[in-house]
């Protein structure tokens, strides 16, 4: 909490500005951190739908399951093989 007044207070530096300023460690609050993860995982899943067709529910409900990481290895073994053909 006293972080994020803190960024807010010093909006014209960047958060690394603001580290360096103060001798913080300023990492991104979780809840962004989480925001963004399902960020890149909506859009991994929206690109291997679009190229590999209507995904049935069973396997879309494993694939939200895998980490960020391995969705996007997973994604990319899709589109290589498309590459192939």
């Amino acid at each position: 909490m006293v972080t994020t007044i803190i960024v807010y207070k010093f909006s014209t530096l960047s958060r690394d500005e603001i580290a360096t300023m103060l001798g913080l460690n300023l990492e991104e609050p979780r809840a962004i951190r989480e925001a963004k993860e399902e960020g890149e995982r909506t859009i991994v899943l929206r690109l291997l739908n679009r190229r590999v067709g209507n995904i049935s529910d069973a396997l879309l409900s494993q694939m939200q399951g895998l980490s960020v990481e391995q969705l996007e290895a997973l994604a990319l073994v899709f589109f290589i093989e498309l590459c192939a053909l």
